[in-house]
């Protein structure tokens, strides 16, 4: 089963689909993202009802753990996200005067220059989940507060609930970009 009518957009939802029927799998059914193809391996004794309520669900799973942004923001839909990021985690401190996406900086996610008050969000961060940007922009403007990876710019990093995952999910991605790799597979 392939979804011909969707688009290539990194979204999975949007994917196209490829059903893998496997005579060996029993009860497992996974899905994985591989060159731009969203596969669903399934048992081969599942009827057609059972493979469409399966790709319906694992096409939901992984959209909602890749859930990616729309269309890079301006500088000024970011000024409001950081500004709304520094109200709900950092007490209203940390705003940048100036944020922006660049496309030089290979190396990094972002850099912040705290005597201009700038940050510099590179453009590999475009169509990661939003709650990894978010970790990124909050990284950052705790830099414009404390300029150290101390232990009070870390402190100032807790109220963010998804700090670990999402440091975890740039360490993978930084990882997997430099060895050329694609996702993982899930398991359910």
């Amino acid at each position: 089963m392939t979804r011909p009518e969707s688009g290539g957009s990194g979204d999975p939802a949007r994917l196209p689909v490829e059903v893998r029927r496997s005579a060996r799998r029993k009860r497992t059914v996974s899905a994985d993202i591989r060159d731009g193809v969203l596969r669903v391996s399934i048992p081969g004794h599942f009827s057609p009802s059972q493979e469409r309520q399966w790709v319906e669900r694992m096409v939901e799973r992984m959209s909602a753990k890749y859930l990616v942004q729309p269309a890079a923001e301006g500088e000024t839909a970011l000024r409001r996200r950081a500004e709304s990021l520094a109200r709900q985690y950092l007490g209203g401190r940390g705003v940048p005067a100036t944020i922006g996406w660049v496309t030089n900086q290979t190396t990094r996610w972002a850099s912040a220059t705290p005597a201009h008050r700038s940050i510099r969000l590179s453009h590999r961060l475009q169509g990661m989940p939003a709650w990894v940007v978010d970790y990124v922009i909050l990284h950052e403007m705790a830099h414009l507060i404390e300029p150290s990876h101390n232990a009070a710019f870390w402190d100032l990093l807790t109220s963010y609930p998804s700090t670990g995952t999402a440091k975890a999910f740039l360490d993978g991605a930084a990882f997997a970009a430099h060895r050329n790799l694609t996702g993982a597979p899930e398991e359910y």
